[in-house]
């Protein structure tokens, strides 16, 4: 079993190494306040679970980056899974590491809809804090890089889950921060646990053919190194197998076994300068011979992660092609640990470069109006797909997703160029906007102040995500009734398709719950989120399919084993029978039914009201505002809606629910608490959420007696400081 004392000098010897001049009473006492707060938790081998920070924080010494960045490490899970706060760390170790270490935290106490919803907003939450800081991130990257090399003391579950986030998420996210050395081990190992056989059958094959792999690169690396030695270049040479999961995809695309595949081998040829580099891929491609459209220049054009080297392939004597990179040794540095290598902090210079983390803001933006699922699948495309990069016709680099189109690029430089165009010019001829951009190609977008917007049919052209959000929005804002005519038809058509009623969806004692399964207030808002791209007709359909089939069933039931009918009374008995109440309601010409109260408006004594009849359960009691209760005219449902009226009888606590507005601050919650308690209101649930802007909304479900009671309690509650607003909720 790993020992805390084995990983603590493991880490000491890493700062004396990397971080000489560090502080190591500020380390020490980071060490123990992290070992205090953790000394009952375990890891999954039974280990101390301070284990995990000790080996987090020795990564990012390992990058190189600052006192500030391992603290960081060392705390990051405290706030997560201790009683330790924001607050305490900042007290003990300063502003800077607290909101490092809230940067990495996860949204874990939110409740969200989905898997999809709690992996967005938790991706959301990092990509700001990454934007103020990119050490939350490379700490992040650290944490995950460490959970998946002690990936074999987790459940198979488990290690499926986590492997494929690691693939999707934050091994090209090391790849876009330019963090290759990382990115190649978080990849290999996902594989191991994702796809074991093939991760073997690689291993074995490499294995076996060890030696003979050797004596080839050394072969080739002592013909490189002989001839730069003559000419005067000062070099540093060695060779490679390309790590596993390269080989995997490259057995993928090419339909092949690895016996087939002759390009797994890479060499490296490090210089002093950039001439040398330039004179280094005259004399590789006078020793061997060049394969021709296999040349890449990322030293006059570099990567947008900073990745800069020539790349050239080559076949040697034997007929074997392999690749041959030429950098410098600070574009080594870069290429190995990436933004980590410019880490300004250690120079004391402050914030990063804003044009490097443009493509940060762009994710942010890009996460508006989006449907969950879609921009977490959208990711591996704006961030993590191979790039093109074109040109404007000044000159300027944009880069791009592959497979990007003029559309792509006229959003990429600015959302009214892409809403005002018309055309393109793709080296300086008229192209359809449907062309794929190359690299190298000059791009000019073709305006004019009266083009009539983007079209639909560009959701379907573009590859970016970016482009695709900007497109949605101007249909949101230009296009409201077009979009909940389009998104009706859609969603009508899907209905339809999948054999669903569509009086389900108008039906008032199921429309709520199918509506707050997808997550909108109104029918209309969800026609119009399917009319401008936000949510696709076959996802919202998807999402209420069973709750929609569990309703048509209840109905078959309810026609099979009809409920006892209920009595209509005559006239003459009218005055009589309107004299008994059921839970303080008098239903009109209906006697001794069973009452419920909607929890769509959770209505009180006071409230206007009316009734609907439900399928085997009695009368539902809803507030005359509700809307629910807003289509009561409507043919279809007029029958089953009766007027009922409360009962002057003895007061009873009825059940409703207040939502309150409000600005973020400490102690909030108990103001509201010492409200109703001070006023002895009997409280069910209170339960707080902060929002984006520095908002909270407080949720407070509680008993009063009568819509008097209920207006007194909200004026109380609107009297605190920072209450905004309120409105009736559902209970």
């Amino acid at each position: 079993m790993e020992t805390f004392e084995a990983h603590y000098e493991s880490m000491c010897s890493k700062i004396l190494k990397y971080m000489p001049n560090a502080d190591m009473a500020i380390i020490d006492r980071a060490v123990e306040y992290a070992r205090n707060k953790h000394k009952d938790q375990k890891r999954r081998d039974g280990s101390p679970y301070i284990i995990h920070p000790l080996a987090v924080a020795e990564i990012v010494v390992e990058m190189g980056l600052d006192t500030d960045a391992v603290l960081g490490a060392l705390l990051h899970d405290c706030i997560e899974d201790t009683d330790a706060s924001h607050e305490d760390i900042e007290k003990i170790f300063g502003q800077t590491v607290a909101e490092l270490v809230e940067g990495v935290t996860k949204l874990t106490r939110a409740n969200f809809s989905s898997t999809e919803q709690a992996q967005m907003e938790n991706l959301r939450k990092l990509f700001m804090a990454m934007s103020k800081d990119i050490r939350v991130v490379l700490i992040k990257i650290a944490d995950r890089l460490h959970n998946m090399r002690t990936m074999q003391y987790q459940t198979f579950g488990k290690q499926i889950s986590k492997c494929q986030e690691t693939m999707d998420i934050y091994a090209p996210l090391a790849h876009r921060l330019g963090m290759q050395k990382i990115k190649w081990e978080l990849e290999d190992t996902s594989l191991r646990y994702l796809n074991p056989t093939a991760y073997d059958s690689i291993m074995s094959y490499l294995n076996a053919h060890k030696e003979q792999d050797e004596a080839f690169m050394n072969t080739i690396q002592n013909k490189i190194t002989q001839r730069l030695t003559c000419v005067g270049i000062n070099n540093t040479t060695y060779g490679r197998i390309k790590h596993v999961y390269s080989i995997y995809r490259k057995m993928q695309a090419q339909g092949k076994t690895i016996d087939e595949l002759y390009d797994i081998y890479a060499f490296r040829v490090i210089v002093d300068t950039i001439p040398d580099c330039y004179n280094v891929l005259g004399h590789i491609h006078d020793l061997f011979n060049l394969v021709p459209g296999r040349f890449k220049d990322y030293i006059s054009t570099p990567k947008p992660n900073m990745y800069q080297s020539l790349h050239t392939t080559v076949i040697g004597s034997q007929g074997i092609p392999f690749e041959v990179q030429i950098r410098t040794w600070d574009m080594h540095q870069t290429a190995e640990y990436g933004i980590a290598a410019h880490w300004k902090y250690k120079q004391g210079t402050g914030d990063g470069n804003e044009k490097d983390f443009e493509w940060v803001r762009r994710l942010l933006e890009s996460q508006q109006d989006t449907d969950a699922e879609d921009y977490v699948q959208s990711l591996k495309i704006d961030m993590f797909d191979d790039e093109v990069f074109v040109f404007t016709p000044k000159g300027r680099i944009v880069s791009l997703p592959a497979g990007s189109t003029p559309i792509d690029f006229a959003y990429a430089i600015h959302s009214g160029v892409g809403n005002a165009m018309i055309g393109a010019k793709v080296n300086n001829r008229i192209a359809n906007i449907d062309t794929p951009l190359k690299n190298g190609d000059i791009v000019e977008v073709l305006t004019s102040k009266s083009a009539k917007g983007p079209s639909r049919d560009w959701l379907n052209i573009c590859k970016s995500n970016q482009a695709r959000t900007k497109i949605k929005q101007w249909f949101k804002k230009e296009k409201r009734d077009e979009n909940v005519a389009h998104g009706r038809s859609s969603f009508e058509a899907e209905m339809r398709r999948a054999g669903l009623p569509l009086s389900i969806t108008i039906d008032p004692e199921f429309s709520p719950q199918l509506l707050k399964k997808l997550s909108f207030e109104s029918w209309e808002d969800m026609y119009a989120a399917i009319g401008y791209g936000g949510l696709t007709a076959v996802k919202a359909v998807g999402r209420i399919r069973d709750d929609i089939n569990k309703a048509v069933k209840a109905q078959v039931n309810d026609k099979l084993h009809p409920a006892i009918p209920l009595r209509t009374v005559p006239d003459s008995e009218t005055a009589k029978n309107n004299r008994h109440a059921v839970n303080g309601v008098i239903v009109e010409d209906i006697d001794s039914c069973m009452i419920k109260f909607a929890k769509c408006c959770a209505p009180v004594p006071g409230d206007a009201i009316v009734g609907f009849i439900t399928k085997g359960f009695g009368v539902s009691i809803h507030r005359a505002d509700c809307p629910n209760a807003a289509h009561r005219d409507d043919p279809v449902q007029a029958n089953r809606w009766v007027r009922v009226r409360w009962a002057n009888q003895e007061e009873q606590p009825f059940e409703t629910t207040l939502e309150l507005d409000c600005i973020t601050r400490d102690g909030l919650l108990l103001d509201v608490a010492t409200v109703m308690s001070t006023n002895r209101i009997r409280v069910k649930e209170l339960l707080g959420k902060d929002m984006p802007g520095g908002k909270s909304v407080f949720t407070v479900r509680f008993e009063v007696k009568n819509v008097a009671e209920l207006d007194s309690i909200r004026n109380k509650l609107l009297s605190i400081r920072d209450v905004l607003g309120s409105r009736r909720g559902q209970n």
